[in-house]
């Protein structure tokens, strides 16, 4: 790899507090994560060892009510960090975004007894999350789902099976959405399982292209027992309560896509500057000066549209739409600066030997998760011109 270290993002943040996270986040990346990042992603490691430490660090809960275990932190602020983790290991940064995506369900229309037993372990005392609402035969069409919850007294049994479930099998809770009434959305509730209930398992995990050390695996509810007391907002509500977390979560992963960018691109640019040809640096010709000032671009405007988002939300201000197109422009961004920045390494690019074909294979996967690009330009569509047509 080439010498050159890559200078921080110039990051505007709100307060004194937000500057001193950002620095502890990086070191905590440059010391814990990035060093052992590629070695553990080839073999398949999960860091759960480095979950640990983000949640004593109090990272695990940054967006939540510091009165359960939270950081009292925007989503201005608590996004940045998720990019600076990702910057450091995909794995890393997109499971801190599933963990909070697994929390919110319970933070959000959780009661208040709920949130006093359950959130103070999740957001702090180093549990790891999951979010389970896909399935093999309900992907973008998350309304058809056939994992059923049915009522025995004062309990509900859950059967079915849940698909492409980030931390599957080793995850300490699950927010699980299951068909408790009609067919449709309206059918669905929410529920609070947690890792080690009877009758749940998590298959093998899937052979991926990339985010190997991130263990994404079918998970099977085999007539799992969970009291009402774990159901999370009323019956029939967990459709919108799945909606409404998602929004939040396509923030999360617009985040990500940034940092694998801007890790991209700074390898690329290190790289050259540093490769010499036909008696100079790479970067002095000037094919290769205007596609890394494009790659740059293009992650500004990324960041810039995620901030504008998170701005919304923590104004209370909608932002499904904006969350909508920052997940769809962040992500196609990923993909086009970590495929650039294969093509400036030249060979060098295609081997393992450097970070970016890394990078390349896990860009793609942002495209897909927490609803597919087509799926955003569906959301986008509907609020400039309304549903569509029956």
């Amino acid at each position: 790899m080439p010498d050159r270290a890559p200078q921080p993002v110039d990051r505007q943040l709100p307060t004194d507090e937000a500057r001193e996270l950002i620095s502890l986040v990086r070191d905590i990346a440059q010391r814990e994560i990035a060093p052992k990042a590629a070695e553990e992603e080839d073999a398949g490691h999960f860091p759960r060892e480095v979950f640990t430490l983000l949640s004593r660090s109090g990272l695990l809960g940054l967006p939540y009510d510091s009165e359960y275990g939270g950081g009292d932190q925007p989503y201005e602020v608590y996004l940045q960090v998720l990019e600076e983790l990702a910057a450091a290991r995909l794995t890393v940064g997109l499971g801190v975004s599933v963990h909070t995506l697994a929390s919110y369900a319970l933070a959000a229309y959780g009661t208040k007894q709920q949130q006093v037993e359950h959130l103070p372990a999740m957001l702090g005392g180093g549990l790891l999350g999951a979010y389970c609402l896909s399935e093999p035969s309900s992907g973008s069409d998350a309304a058809s789902l056939r994992t059923r919850a049915v009522r025995d007294g004062e309990d509900w049994v859950i059967t079915g099976t849940k698909a492409w479930i980030t931390h599957g099998g080793i995850a300490d809770f699950y927010t699980v959405m299951a068909r408790t009434g009609e067919e449709g959305p309206r059918g669905i509730t929410a529920f609070l399982v947690p890792g080690d209930a009877a009758g749940l398992s998590g298959a093998l995990p899937e052979k991926k292209m990339g985010m190997k050390g991130s263990p994404t695996a079918q998970v099977h509810l085999d007539g799992v027992r969970v009291p009402d007391e774990r159901r999370i907002g009323e019956e029939g509500q967990g459709f919108a309560i799945a909606l409404s977390a998602l929004d939040s979560g396509r923030l999360g992963i617009a985040a990500c896509a940034i940092g694998v960018a801007q890790a991209a691109l700074d390898d690329a640019v290190a790289y050259a500057t540093e490769r010499r040809q036909f008696g100079k640096p790479i970067a002095d010709f000037q094919g290769l000066r205007f596609m890394l000032a494009d790659m740059a671009t293009q992650i500004e405007a990324g960041r810039a549209l995620y901030l504008s988002a998170a701005r919304l939300r923590d104004a209370g201000r909608p932002f499904a739409k904006q969350a909508a197109m920052a997940k769809l422009h962040c992500t196609d961004t990923a993909m086009k600066v970590t495929t650039d920045a294969v093509q400036v390494l030249g060979g060098y690019g295609y081997t393992a030997d450097f970070p970016v074909e890394r990078y390349m294979r896990e860009a793609k996967v942002l495209q897909i998760v927490e609803g597919t690009n087509q799926i955003q330009r569906m959301v986008i569509a509907r609020h400039l011109a309304g549903p569509e047509t029956r």
